[in-house]
Order: C-alpha cells, then structure tokens, then sequence
C-alpha cells in the first residue's frame, strides 16, 4: 500500500528553501521548496526544460544555487564553508549517461571510490562490490571493461558504484532515457528493489509506471516552479493543475 510520508515526525534527510537557479538571463528554477524524509521515494516529472534536472543536479551542488539553500542532515550545503566533497559521499548520484570510467575493469570502478576516499581496504571493497554485483546479477562481469557491456548492464553497475560508497540517499537523472527499450526494464527492477529496502530516493524519470509503483511522493514541475505534488494516485490520476493533466495526457499515450 502505497502512502504519502510527508509527516512531520521525521526529521528531513534534505530540506529545500527558495531554491533558484538562473543560467545568464535563463531562470530554470524560480523558487522551490521541498523536504525529503529519510526513506522516502521522490519521482520529479515534467517536460523538457521544466528545471527537474536542475533541482536534481543543485541538491549535491554539481550546479550551485543563484538563491535559496540546501540543509542536508542538518548542515547548510550551499553554505561556501561547507565540504561538499564530504557531503557528496553521502549522495549517490546516477546519471543518463552511465558515466564509467572507461580505462578501468568493472570491480575497479566500484572500489576506486571506497578505497580512495573512505580509506576501505582493497580486500573489503572488493568483497563488497562483489556483494553488489551479485546482487545485480552481474557477478561475472568484474574483470570485464565498460565498453564491453550492454547499455543497461553499465547501468546497473553505475548503480552498484554509487552503493558501494553506502551513501545516505540516491539521487537518479533519467537513469533509463539513453537506454533500448528492451534494457530499461532491467534498471527498474534494482531501482525498485533499492527502494523496497528502504533508500532515500530522488528519481528525475518518465517513467509514469515506475512513479506510481515505486514513489512515496510525485513532484510535476514545468517552467521552473513545482506546480504540482502528493501521492502518486492524487498526481497521476487525479490531477488537479492543467499543466499536469497535460504533459500526463501525452506522455500516457
């Protein structure tokens, strides 16, 4: 039974004030508000340039806020004091474009990490990582390079990269729009077993069928502000604004 865990019980694991971002004289958000609760699963829909990846990208400041701030587990991250590197380690990020190091076999990619820059031995991480492939079935493929792998198995070990650095919450950007079709399904399942094992998860996808089986909270965005949010049954069948009934008509084809 899916529900809305927006309850004021639970501290928030990152919490969103006014957050603005301008690129030039582009404003792609234009103030945003939000709480992510630890465990909670958050799916941002929108059109294109509708500013979802951007709040994504800003929540670990790989794009710094114009205004606004970030708290995350109680520290002020868009405060310039701030660590971010520190903080980074405890944000998984997963991107479109897979991102691995290329040079590197695929127990390398996972252990770089670990071993760099939370001082785990080689030993432990790579037990860890083979914990991990197996997990995502791909066990066999340690020794392999990423070149050698299908799109959706370099997915699902950039995933298992960002895991092995055991961080607080996963942030995902369209993790399945580069992929075939017939591979996207693949990266849903380990995204939908991390989340019934109770990560923190901020997803940007368009995924309807992902958001509705698998988020807490379903956020529609367009034109830089949230316009919508709530449960999934309230966003995706019961939509209110009609900006969402919109884009959802479309994309529900």
């Amino acid at each position: 039974m899916m529900h809305d865990k927006k309850n004021d019980s639970l501290q928030p694991l990152i919490s969103v004030r006014g957050l603005q971002k301008s690129f030039g004289d582009l404003h792609v958000l234009r103030g945003v508000d939000q709480d992510i609760t630890p465990g909670e699963k958050v799916v941002l829909l929108g059109p294109s340039g509708s500013g979802k990846t951007t709040f994504l990208r800003c929540l670990n400041l790989l794009e710094q806020p114009t205004g606004g701030s970030i708290v995350f587990e109680g520290e002020e991250i868009t405060d310039p004091r701030c660590n971010i590197n520190k903080v980074r380690q405890q944000m998984g990020m997963v991107f479109q474009q897979f991102n691995l190091f290329p040079h590197l076999s695929i127990l390398k990619n996972i252990t770089l990490g670990p071993t760099l820059l939370k001082g785990v031995g080689k030993e432990e991480a790579e037990e860890r990582a083979m914990q991990l492939l197996r997990r995502v079935g791909l066990e066999e493929k340690a020794k392999a390079f990423p070149r050698q792998l299908s799109g959706g198995q370099q997915q699902r070990i950039a995933i298992v990269r960002a895991l092995a650095m055991e961080p607080k919450v996963m942030l995902f950007d369209e993790p399945t729009s580069a992929l075939d079709p017939e591979m996207v399904g693949e990266v849903l399942t380990v995204m939908t077993d991390l989340a019934k094992e109770g990560m923190t998860m901020v997803v940007v996808t368009h995924e309807i069928g992902f958001a509705r089986s698998v988020a807490d909270h379903v956020i529609f965005m367009d034109g830089g502000y949230i316009v919508e949010q709530g449960t999934p049954e309230a966003v995706l069948d019961d939509p209110q604004q009609p900006r969402t009934q919109d884009f959802l008509r479309k994309v529900l084809k």
